[in-house]
């Protein structure tokens, strides 16, 4: 009977996935049947300490992340919670080994979001490592299901992939940061004067991150492969997107991938696999 709460909680995990990110969940059901449910495990936890700094704002905000964080841990202690979300994240954290660093990073840059407005550059890279670095850490456990070695060799690709796709949901958001939640990620970067060279220089940073995180894409185990350069094609084409658009626009806009141009990415990666031209 046990299995049964197991299912119910994971079913969770992979719902919230499913109604937060179409592109996510679209690249999570390419990975083997053996890597998908851990996956949307990491997801849901993700997702809803997100929801939690960004969303609540009719709420104690610090008080929820703080039991959140607290019952986080307890459920991974004990193998247990009653909260869906936290006990299909326990499971994956349990059976894969995950190290709880990982997991208290990602919590100071949950807490940072609480009262923090401006970064300097030391802060930007704190912030980036425990937002999305770090989870592209845990799903690589799931990965290498426990090749160490493995696991070393590809951390570093793995980081940076992370952090291109946390600096492109910055450019993305920047609308919606700036003026409503009056955060600016960027250090030195003012967008009340955005100038094509301030852009420019963020651009060419994501471009780094980019190209160093395919070089570990490609040497990725084949059960996780093509889900994950999916994930990161369909960053890369809305990247472009941005990146040909001006300054201003970014202001006035949220810049989105529609589903028809979703779907040709999918189709020419999936060619791209079959033909071996990864």
């Amino acid at each position: 009977m046990m299995q049964i709460f197991h299912n119910v909680s994971q079913a969770c995990s992979r719902i919230t996935t499913e109604r937060y990110s179409t592109s996510f969940s679209s690249a999570i059901r390419l990975l083997h049947a053996d890597l998908q449910t851990p996956i949307y495990n990491i997801y849901g936890f993700v997702r809803f300490a997100d929801e939690i700094v960004d969303t609540f704002h009719a709420h104690d905000k610090e008080s929820l992340l703080s039991a959140f964080k607290t019952e986080t841990y307890a459920s991974i202690e004990r193998g247990i919670s009653l909260n869906p979300i936290l006990h299909s994240f326990q499971l994956t954290v349990n059976h894969y080994g995950i190290d709880l660093s990982l997991i208290e990073a990602f919590f100071k840059s949950m807490e940072f979001d609480l009262d923090r407005h401006r970064y300097d550059q030391v802060g930007y890279e704190a912030y980036i490592y425990g937002s999305a670095e770090v989870v592209g850490l845990m799903c690589l456990y799931v990965f290498c299901d426990g090749d160490k070695s493995q696991y070393e060799r590809l951390k570093p690709h793995a980081r940076s992939l992370g952090s291109a796709f946390q600096k492109v949901n910055f450019l993305r958001d920047v609308k919606a940061d700036f003026q409503d939640l009056k955060r600016v990620y960027f250090p030195g970067v003012d967008f009340q004067r955005f100038t094509p060279d301030m852009k420019n220089r963020i651009e060419e940073d994501i471009s780094h991150d980019f190209r160093h995180a395919y070089e570990g894409i490609v040497q990725l185990p084949l059960k996780a492969r093509f889900g994950v350069y999916l994930a990161y094609k369909y960053y890369l084409s809305l990247f472009r997107k941005i990146r040909n658009v001006q300054p201003q626009r970014i202001l006035e806009e949220r810049i989105r991938i529609p589903n028809h141009a979703k779907l040709w990415v999918a189709t020419k990666a999936v060619i791209r696999t079959q033909l071996n031209m990864l």
